[in-house]
């Protein structure tokens, strides 16, 4: 027991490095920064990081960020090369782009060029069943829709468990991680009947990330008066505030895909609106097992900023 306690909060520390790089990717962020995040000591903390995560500090930095910029050059074709470099914490577009090629093998440009010409067939958003989502996208390219609308959050804190891995394995574990998340909350007092959300927040893209790597968490919203004990396996964190698209569907649960696929590619791209840098997620508002057609209710939160040309 000892041991998996020991092995709980190492974890748990780890998590908090996740999301403190993820706030801080545009910042310049020392080995002592992110030690420090962590409450382990800088002489030790890359071993430990590395053991667990099989990637130095350094090289998850790298990726994060290389991921983030993969994302910024395909959807955000209103920022050049600079205003990315300069996002990611670069110090102008050359030394992002030789970092870019360093990883990716192809220029930014390249990239871009190459992504706007292929992307309409190469890739479905949340692409949960990957044997069978491009054979129905032909002949069906929208068989979910729902009602949209932009609404703006005010920052919230959550309490939280994690999963790293991909989607399939997700959707395995996910009972049994939304039983332990209620259960620690529940001794801690932290459930107000009806006032908490029950949300997945989603820190990876699927378009462009490694799927053994993809970062979920399991979440529920905390009153800011209540204080969340991170006991080794509750993490804490802060929902975004800011502007969101608000996609309102009800669904079964194999349609999970077909209403991302309905945000992103049919409501997004003709609304007026890019992605803003920020993690989507899921609000669940009902038990599904407790609906006698087993209808899903879930609100799917897209983080949008107004487009520039």
């Amino acid at each position: 027991m000892a041991d998996l306690r020991c092995k709980e909060e190492y974890l748990r520390r780890i998590h908090k490095v996740q999301d403190y790089i993820e706030q801080h990717i545009g910042e310049s962020m020392s080995i002592e920064d992110i030690a420090n995040a962590a409450g382990f000591s800088k002489y030790h903390f890359s071993r430990i990081f590395q053991g667990l995560l099989q990637e130095s500090p350094a090289q998850y930095v790298y990726r994060i960020r290389m991921e983030y910029a993969m994302f910024l050059l395909a959807h955000r074709a209103d920022k050049n090369m600079t205003d990315i470099a300069y996002e990611l914490g670069f110090t102008d577009s050359a030394v992002f782009s030789r970092a870019f090629k360093n990883f990716l093998g192809i220029s930014p440009r390249e990239y871009r060029r190459e992504y706007s010409k292929n992307c309409k067939d190469s890739f479905l958003l949340s692409e949960y069943n990957k044997n069978t989502a491009k054979k129905e996208w032909a002949a069906n390219p929208f068989p979910v829709t729902g009602r949209i609308t932009i609404e703006t959050l005010e920052e919230q804190q959550m309490a939280y468990v994690r999963h790293t891995g991909t989607y399939e394995t997700l959707a395995k574990e996910y009972a049994g991680l939304l039983q332990i998340l209620f259960m620690h909350a529940r001794n801690q007092q932290l459930l107000e009947d009806g006032k908490n959300w029950v949300l997945a927040i989603y820190h990876d893209n699927p378009e462009f990330g490694e799927e053994s790597q993809f970062r979920t968490s399991i979440c529920i919203t905390v009153p800011e008066d209540k204080l969340i004990q991170e006991d080794g396996v509750l993490g804490r964190m802060k929902l975004e505030g800011g502007l969101y698209a608000v996609g309102h569907f009800e669904i079964q649960p194999d349609q999970y895909s077909d209403a991302w696929n309905y945000m992103y590619r049919e409501w997004l791209t003709n609304s007026g609106y890019v992605p803003r840098n920020s993690y989507p997620l899921e609000v669940y508002r009902n038990n599904p097992a407790e609906d006698e057609n087993h209808v899903n209710k879930v609100d799917i939160y897209v983080p949008i900023e107004p487009i520039h040309f």
